[in-house]
């Protein structure tokens, strides 16, 4: 096996416009905006790509069978825009092993043909958010008032540092003439986070000038939200029994 192995499953010459990265992360934000853009706009896988620097397992699929890692591109083509989707089953389990990665998913955007790369992710704050906001962080201060405009907040001390890939693409891809702009959502950090990533969503599809149905992701959002008020009620009727003992 080849420490990157990069297969691409069409033989016809794609390209695309801009590559939306949503690999596995904080509260599964990216992941959840990319998964839910390629369902609902259709967008057919191109690229499978295996590496050493994924993690040492296998994956079961229904059924029992086995199946290696592996990340992938998805390519959409709208009237006016065509988008590649980087997406997959997980990061890299090393610091060189990002960095590699990294260099080859931009390599694939080269071939492309792609001038800008959008990262996602969430923000990590620690506790439940009502209204998440979404932070961006760009690669050129001239993109700053795309982001603001279309809803994203730049603070400039908020996160402070980006890691993994939605970090190393926002900055490896202005060495090689691309614009970069990462969208993160805040979010507890310990649950999957719908919200947030509907939050992402909106942002986004303003900035890439298309519509997206965010249904499916306000559904899940209020099924979280629903597991939530459970948890805690059960957390506080817990406290009461603990009372009633003391007493």
């Amino acid at each position: 096996m080849e420490d990157i192995d990069i297969a691409f499953l069409t033989e016809d010459k794609v390209k695309a416009d801009i590559l939306i990265e949503g690999l596995p992360g904080i509260g599964q934000v990216g992941k959840l905006v990319v998964e839910h853009m390629i369902e609902e706009l259709g967008a057919e896988q191109i690229v499978d790509i295996y590496s050493i620097y994924l993690p040492p397992q296998v994956l079961i699929e229904p059924g029992g069978v086995a199946r290696m890692p592996s990340n992938e591109i998805y390519l959409w083509k709208g009237e006016e825009i065509s988008i590649a989707f980087l997406v997959g089953d997980f990061q890299s389990t090393s610091n060189e092993g990002h960095y590699l990665l990294t260099d080859a998913y931009l390599d694939i955007a080269e071939e492309l043909g792609v001038k800008r790369v959008y990262t996602l992710g969430g923000f990590g704050v620690g506790h439940l958010v009502e209204e998440p906001r979404v932070l961006g962080a760009v690669n050129d201060e001239r993109l700053i008032e795309e982001v603001t405009e279309a809803g994203g907040v730049m603070t400039g001390d908020e996160p402070g540092g980006i890691v993994g890939a939605a970090g190393l693409l926002l900055g490896l891809s202005a060495e090689r003439n691309m614009e970069g702009i990462c969208l993160m959502g805040e979010t507890s950090g310990y649950l999957v986070d719908p919200k947030s990533a509907r939050e992402v969503l909106l942002v986004l599809a303003r900035l890439v000038g298309i519509e997206i149905d965010p249904t499916r992701l306000t559904e899940h959002a209020t099924e979280m939200e629903k597991i939530i008020a459970r948890y805690e009620e059960m957390e506080r009727g817990k406290e009461d029994e603990s009372l009633n003992y003391i007493g």
